[in-house]
Formats: structure tokens, sequence, C-alpha cells
């Protein structure tokens, strides 16, 4: 019998088997929905084809940190997390991506688990040094410079994020960063 020719994407047709397994879910995504997630041999070993792209790690650790979110287990995963925004910055130091997730760990998590205001801070900066226009890195800044109660210059940078023209990614400043600034700019309203 001839094999069915290619769809319009030209992607090829799936067999039963491949039906039933698009119709049930893969496996790894049943056993990461079960918590069954088990960390990528590159990832372990440092050694493959993933080891030294830091977009693997950087991916890695952002959707780690994702999925412990969701699954209220966090402060488990945090030294996964944490890893992987290591791997990153000493393989790339200009990797613009890793700034603002880096700088939001430092500031989210317990003192006790690495958390570090003044670190959270150093990396917002460094990321507004490789990009001035990266408006989730400002309000990362703003957020440690409220924690720190420096809130005039906390003011500066929400004002420059609602002021921002053209903001490198217009998706996120759209639908989160000018919502955010607005909002912490509110809840300082008449501090000194």
């Amino acid at each position: 019998m001839p094999a069915d020719p290619p769809d319009h994407l030209g992607r090829e047709p799936r067999g039963p088997d491949q039906l039933e397994l698009a119709r049930t879910g893969s496996s790894r995504r049943r056993s990461i929905s079960q918590g069954q997630y088990s960390t990528p041999a590159w990832v372990k070993t440092g050694r493959g084809a993933g080891a030294k792209q830091c977009r693997g790690h950087f991916w890695y650790g952002t959707n780690t940190a994702r999925w412990a979110q969701t699954k209220g287990v966090t402060l488990f995963l945090l030294p996964t997390v944490n890893l992987e925004i290591k791997t990153v910055l000493e393989l790339d130091p200009a990797f613009l991506p890793v700034y603002s997730p880096a700088g939001s760990v430092y500031l989210a998590a317990p003192s006790l688990l690495g958390g570090d205001v003044d670190k959270a801070e150093e990396m917002f900066r460094k990321g507004l040094q490789l990009d001035p226009r990266l408006t989730s890195a400002r309000v990362g800044l703003a957020r440690a410079l409220i924690r720190k109660t420096r809130l005039p210059e906390a003011r500066r940078e929400l004002e420059a994020v609602l002021e921002e023209k053209a903001p490198t990614t217009v998706a996120d400043w759209t639908m989160k960063d000018s919502r955010r600034a607005g909002k912490l700019l509110e809840s300082i309203k008449g501090k000194p």
C-alpha cells in the first residue's frame, strides 16, 4: 500500500500509534502532570548536545520555575533554578533574557535559600545596562528599590516604564509591565 502524501504543511501523516499518543498525551507530559518529572541527562551530567547552550539552560530553568510555581513546590526546585541561572551567566554574561528572571528569583526567594535584595538589584541593573528598554527589568528594579525603601528611585523607574515609547518586548510591556508599574506607583503614592 503506498504511503499517504504529506499534508498542506508538509507534515507526514500519522499512524494509528502516533494518533493514540497524541490523543492520550505524551508519556513525558503525563509524568510531569503526575509530579514525576525527571531532569534531562545533559543537565545532570553537564555533557551532551545541550550542555553548552545558553538557551537550553535558560528554558530549562525558566520552565522548572514555572512548573514549581503551579505545583506549589517552588522551594524544593529553587536550587535547580539557581544552578541554571548561574550556568547561563557563566556561559554568556551578555545573554539578556536571563537577567529579569534571575533578579526575580533573588527577590522572591527567602534569604535562607539564597534570596538577596542586593543581588536582585544587581541583576536588574545589569539587564538594563545591556538593554535600557527592557521594561521587565525596570519593574523588577523598582520592586527591589521599594523593598529597600528607596522610593524616589523606584518612582523614577516606574515612571520610565510608563513613559517608554519603544519597549524591547511590546507584548510584555502592554500586558504586564505597564500594569504592574501603575499598580506599584499607586501603592507608593504619598509615601516619602
